[in-house]
């Protein structure tokens, strides 16, 4: 029996336009009412959640949202940070000396901004920013460094060449001490080591008294691969690449057709 749902947003929950669709809503909330619990997993930071939680109509109470690519959990009654990993001063230091060598940006996530490492944001560093309404923020190493907040991942931006050659320059470099993983054509995303999407739902599973087995996990992306390894139930979206499919226990439309939906009535109502 699944206990609990747990649903990447940026290609499986909403559509190519952004959205949350009505049929999307409604299931959920079909499976709510049967005693399902929604964890929404998602890169994104948290600013970028909270309009789409709050389309949802949910009760905030007791409900809880996984960020960051895990690494950060909150509770959604009153957006409390309940766990989190970050990024220590000396990584950020190290991870700043791959700039000069890259046509690359350095940019860095506190709860609520976006920052640019010690340069102006370039068009592809305020597009992603934009996708999680906010506005992005210039970051000295000073202040990057000194421990007065959070830094929870950090993100190299470009072009999609830039990125292309920094990923085959760099990304075995860096994995020796994060966790580095490639989610859209124009950002390496940086994580600490051991956290992803699974990791974070493993420590919130635990204090739910949830068992993998009693998780269904939705997703599309290469940052979805560790949540759907963990999960007992795994779906990948109709518009997943064909490694996140294969690993896979179903696959279900995708999610410019309500595919989440069509899952939920699948494996959650029986329907």
């Amino acid at each position: 029996m699944i206990k609990l749902l747990a649903l990447d947003m940026d290609g499986t929950l909403l559509n190519s336009q952004k959205q949350l669709t009505q049929p999307q809503i409604e299931a959920i909330h079909k499976a709510i009412e049967m005693g399902v619990k929604l964890v929404l997993c998602t890169g994104r930071m948290l600013p970028g959640v909270k309009p789409y939680f709050d389309q949802l109509g949910l009760d905030a109470e007791n409900e809880y949202v996984i960020v960051n690519n895990g690494c950060s959990t909150h509770q959604t009654s009153d957006w409390k940070l309940i766990d989190w990993a970050e990024l220590s001063p000396d990584e950020i230091r190290y991870l700043a000396t791959f700039i000069p060598e890259s046509e690359m940006q350095l940019t860095l996530f506190d709860e609520e901004h976006y920052y640019v490492l010690e340069d102006e944001p370039n068009e592809h560093s305020r597009t992603d920013a934009h996708l999680v309404f906010v506005e992005p923020t210039i970051l000295s190493m000073e202040n990057a460094t000194n421990q007065s907040r959070h830094l929870f991942q950090a993100m190299y931006v470009g072009t999609k060449e830039a990125t292309d050659a920094f990923e085959s320059n760099y990304a075995d470099l860096l994995r020796k001490d994060f966790d580095a993983v490639r989610s859209q054509d124009v950002l390496l995303e940086i994580l600490p080591t051991g956290t992803n999407k699974a990791s974070a739902l493993k420590k919130l599973a635990e204090h739910l008294g949830i068992l993998p087995e009693e998780i269904m996990a939705m997703g599309d992306a290469n940052n979805d691969i560790e949540m759907l390894e963990f999960a007992g139930l795994s779906i990948a979206m109709g518009n997943a690449s064909e490694l996140v499919q294969s690993l896979a226990d179903d696959v279900t439309d995708s999610n410019d057709c309500d595919g989440v939906a069509k899952a939920i009535y699948k494996h959650i109502l029986q329907q």
